[in-house]
């Protein structure tokens, strides 16, 4: 910790208004970087050991731009880790400091309490070092430019994974094996009785039955023989797996998926994430922290903090206004049988048990929310009305936005739906043996929205890249199934015919 001795006192000053308040957070360790180095780290996702890759480059030539340009810039940074990093900006205010520690303690104990988080490894600087250094050692064997590009290619495949897989068991138990003798199971054959007189066979054996019966046999096998046996959703551990990788690619393809699974959760949890941290500092800064002369400034910095445009959702400011309606109405009261049943809007309005159990409320949904549950449980038409959380589009005429439609029962499942796992479409692998040819079939669960043709066709040249032979994905076209496939050099499409409804995750 390289703070001043002022900074150091305000962190401590920080950490025990905290602690009051209820957080329960690990030793957070705080640096202070300059904004080239605060662009640099945060390019690399927080973790500067990280790997080599131009992706890494790009992300901060944008944000270092962004900051030059005064298109915005990056207050603070942490990291999910035990102790919990978290890095300040040289050139803030003392007052921006201050918020920015009372918002990184908000950080630090949704890390530790919240559900989804409690797969995630707490020494994950140790673990990115590790990458790195795996990475350059593959580097100096095979060459930057070839594990450049693979790296290309497994990046670009990084959301194929099942992000719930970290907390359910998909698969089930396997079904039992229909009884057939090693001989029959061997030859295919099917079962003849004995018969002493050959012109009995036709009556004893009919061709009908045995063929009959043969049919039945292979199809049995062939069911048995599914590969993989139940659609999976973890596209990279099959390919980690089954794919023909050598040892270095099979490493690489690895640690894109550690790490992936290692940011899912924050994928997961943004809008209450952030929406618990601005809780926290907001009740922090007012009630303990500021002092008289920073109100005006600390006033203006949420303000733009919390600022959204139509049309647009701001992560801060959505989680932030919900967290505190549902404080506002388990104070009152204003939930369950007895409140949604009130038909009085004047009595809804005034609706009032001094029931007081709204922090114990929001300390609660800190614990157990990701954001698809968190919209779904707390979002109510009274909520949406007063947000505005509508739907937006442009009239052809004017080019303005406009409101489309602000009827909760729509503008709900519309918002739900983006962030339905992690707002990325929903891929399976189906047959990793299609058509009996080693090729890789995967299937869209399509929920309403289409795949995007060219982010798909790209996807599948990186699939063939692993996989080295014919794949194909099946995904809806206006309400139509179609097939996309991809050789190694040529593409084509394939029209099922078939109209598909939306499904759900």
């Amino acid at each position: 910790m390289n703070l001043t001795p002022e900074l150091a006192r305000m962190a401590a000053t920080a950490r025990d208004a905290a602690s009051r308040f209820g957080l329960d957070f690990p030793e957070v360790v705080f640096e202070m970087v300059d904004p080239d180095e605060l662009n640099m780290i945060a390019s690399y996702g927080g973790f500067p050991v990280r790997y080599p890759h131009w992706r890494f480059g790009m992300e901060y030539r944008r944000l270092q731009k962004t900051y030059e340009y005064g298109l915005g810039k990056i207050y603070e940074l942490v990291i999910n880790t035990d102790p919990c990093y978290a890095y300040l900006m040289k050139t803030n205010t003392l007052m921006e400091q201050k918020l920015v520690m009372a918002h990184v303690h908000g950080h630090a104990d949704f890390f530790r309490n919240n559900a989804w988080f409690a797969p995630t490894d707490r020494k994950m600087v140790d673990v990115m070092a590790n990458h790195g250094t795996r990475v350059r050692r593959h580097v100096d064997r095979q060459g930057a430019d070839a594990v450049e590009v693979f790296l290309d290619h497994c990046l670009s495949l990084e959301n194929l994974i099942d992000p719930l897989g970290l907390y359910i068991r998909r698969t089930r138990p396997a079904a039992p094996e229909p009884e057939l003798d090693s001989e029959r199971r061997a030859a295919g054959r099917v079962q003849r009785f004995p018969v002493t007189h050959r012109y009995m066979e036709p009556f004893i054996n009919p061709k009908e039955a045995l063929d009959r019966e043969r049919d039945e046999i292979a199809e049995g096998l062939r069911e048995r023989t599914n590969f993989p046996a139940q659609p999976t959703r973890d596209v990279l551990e099959f390919l980690l797996h089954h794919a023909p990788l050598q040892d270095w690619q099979a490493d690489c393809l690895d640690i894109v998926r550690e790490e992936a699974y290692y940011f899912a959760p924050q994928a997961m949890t943004k809008i209450v994430n952030e929406g618990w941290a601005s809780f926290c500092h907001s009740r922090l800064m007012t009630t303990e922290l500021l002092e008289t002369r920073e109100i005006v400034d600390y006033a203006d910095k949420h303000a733009s903090t919390l600022a959204t445009q139509p049309g647009r959702i701001n992560p801060y400011r959505l989680g932030f206004d919900l967290l505190h309606d549902i404080e506002r109405r388990w104070n009152r009261g204003a939930h369950g049988k007895e409140w949604a049943e009130c038909g009085d809007a004047a009595e809804k309005r005034s609706w009032n048990s001094g029931a007081n159990d709204g922090l114990r409320k929001v300390f609660e949904v800190r614990r157990v929310h990701n954001d698809q549950t968190f919209l779904d449980a707390f979002l109510t038409p009274e909520f949406i009305e007063e947000s505005k959380l509508y739907i937006y589009g442009r009239d052809p005429r004017t080019g303005q936005s406009v409101i489309l439609d602000r009827d909760p029962a729509t503008v709900k499942p519309k918002l739900l739906q983006q962030f339905t796992n992690m707002g990325q479409p929903i891929i399976e692998l189906v047959d990793a043996n299609h058509g009996n040819r080693a090729e890789l079939y995967l299937r869209h669960l399509w929920e309403g929205a289409d795949l995007r043709e060219d982010f798909a066709r790209q996807t599948l040249r990186a699939l063939h890249a692993l996989w080295t032979r014919p794949v194909h994905i099946e995904t809806a076209v206006e309400g139509k199934t179609v097939v996309w496939s991809f050789d190694g050099e040529n593409e084509s499409s394939r029209d099922l015919g078939k109209s598909l409804e939306a499904v759900g995750a």
